[in-house]
Parts: C-alpha cells; sequence; structure tokens
C-alpha cells in the first residue's frame, strides 16, 4: 500500500471507530491486502486515535493465542492490537453498555513491563524476568463490524482486532506466584459460570505469548517498554453481553475483577 493509502485506511478504521459506526470494507486499494499492510494501517489508526477520547496506546493486547479463540475466529495465529489509555479501567468498573456497538468480554491473565524488551531472541524464559506484574483482567472487546467473518483478517488487524478496552486486577509480584500455565481462570455472567480455561491454552505459556509479542513489536521497530501493560490471551471464548449485565473474571491465585456494563 501507498503511504496515501495507508492514511486513507486508517482515516476510515479511526472515524468509524470513534462514531460507533459499522466498519465494512472499504474502497478498492485501501484494503489491506497481507499481514504486513494490515499492521501498517493499525500503527497509523493508533496515531489518529491519540488525539480521542481513546487516548494514547499504553500497552498491548494479543489475540488468538488459544485454540479456544483460534476455533472460534478461525485464526491460526496470534495478532497483536493495541491497548489505549481512555479506555483502561483499574478495579471492579461501571461502564455504559449504549457505548459500543455490540460489546463482549473476555478472561485474560495480564502482565506490566518492569524493563525494556529492546532485542532477541525472545523466548518464554528470556522475558519472564521483565515482568514486573501480573493480574487478571477483563478484556473488553466490540464487534463493530458490518461482517467480520467477511471483512478479512487483514482488516481486523487494521481496526485492532476487536479492542475495545480492559478492566485490571489487582498487581501480583511475579516471584509470588505459582507457574501462570498452571493458573485456571472462569468468566461468570451475572453469576453464571459460561466458560474456564488455563493458563497453558496460552500459546503453551503466558509468557511464549508474550515473546511473540517482544519479536513482533522488534521487528516494527517499536519494542516493549517498561510500564506497558499486556493482556496475553482470552482462556475463554468471548462472551457478548446484553444491557445490564455483570462480569466477573475469577482467575487462581490473581483473584477477581468485576465489571457492570449498565
Amino acid at each position: 500500500m501507498s503511504e496515501t493509502a495507508i492514511a486513507a485506511a486508517a482515516d476510515e478504521i479511526s472515524a468509524a471507530r470513534l462514531s460507533l459506526t459499522l466498519l465494512a470494507q472499504p474502497p478498492a486499494g485501501t484494503t489491506p491486502r497481507d499481514l504486513a499492510e494490515a499492521y501498517a494501517v493499525r500503527d497509523a489508526v493508533h496515531g489518529r486515535l491519540a488525539g480521542s477520547r481513546i487516548g494514547a496506546r499504553i500497552g498491548w493486547k494479543i489475540g488468538c493465542t488459544t485454540p479456544v479463540m483460534q476455533d472460534y475466529l478461525g485464526i491460526a495465529h496470534p495478532c497483536a492490537a493495541g491497548l489505549f489509555a481512555g479506555t483502561t479501567h483499574r478495579g471492579d468498573t461501571r461502564l455504559r453498555h449504549g457505548d459500543f456497538v455490540r460489546v463482549g468480554v473476555e478472561c485474560e491473565i495480564a502482565v506490566r513491563l518492569a524493563r525494556d524488551l529492546p532485542q532477541g531472541p525472545f523466548t518464554a524464559d528470556s522475558v519472564r524476568s521483565a515482568v514486573g506484574a501480573v493480574m487478571a483482567a477483563i478484556e473488553i472487546v466490540d464487534d463493530r463490524y458490518l461482517d467480520w467473518q467477511g471483512i478479512g483478517t487483514p482488516m481486523l488487524v487494521a481496526d485492532d482486532f476487536f479492542a475495545a478496552g480492559a478492566v485490571l486486577g489487582r498487581e501480583h509480584d511475579p516471584a509470588s506466584l505459582p507457574d501462570l500455565a498452571t493458573l485456571s481462570g472462569r468468566t461468570l455472567i451475572d453469576g453464571t459460570e459460561v466458560g474456564a480455561g488455563i493458563g497453558a491454552d496460552v500459546l503453551g505459556h503466558p509468557y511464549a505469548a508474550l515473546a511473540w509479542l517482544a519479536g513482533h513489536a522488534s521487528e516494527r521497530g517499536m519494542p516493549l517498554r517498561a510500564g506497558e501493560i499486556i493482556l496475553l490471551g482470552s482462556l475463554v471464548r468471548t462472551q457478548w453481553l446484553t444491557p445490564g449485565a455483570s462480569v466477573r473474571i475469577d482467575i487462581d491465585a490473581l483473584g477477581a475483577v468485576e465489571a457492570r456494563f449498565a
């Protein structure tokens, strides 16, 4: 894609997100054809969102790191998207269902980095020491597409892959925790459990997902930095919400975090 085409695609995607308008396939010539073009558009979208209510990127989310989500979305590889200041919340949170097109939630293990990860090689073991805190998190997603199954993976990646925010639980020292691969997590909607999973579902180990993201970010010339928050992938299939729904994510050793979509 030319710089002009990238800019046109980023303009359309960011405008649709901010106006809660369903995103359809853009005109020919402004549609990313592969992941390389998709990530170029994504980065341009982030620049446009920085001055809006969504805010600057403060970290990342990784999509499609577990079999349950790869099967659901039909995508067999991880995808990286932004996490933003204006849509990231701490502690139990009350949000408006009407502030989204079709809001959903996912059950996540999240980390906060204590140091930069400037260069590889990156492995689950090599990135472990960069983690300063681990927490349970609700990822907020939004189906803001006219037809997400037909729009294509590059367009989903360019639009941050359903990303709409997060609610972060209490931080824990990684040294005090059991192996993250052994942690079980579950999603409850209005008090009823609707799904469960385990840390090992995330590419074999949650830190393997972090290593994948570190490589992705480094290759794009934007290495992971201290202070960034990373959502490592959903242990449970996406749950779409009705107005008034209460959500609770509960992960062994990390505790619970709750949100209500009034």
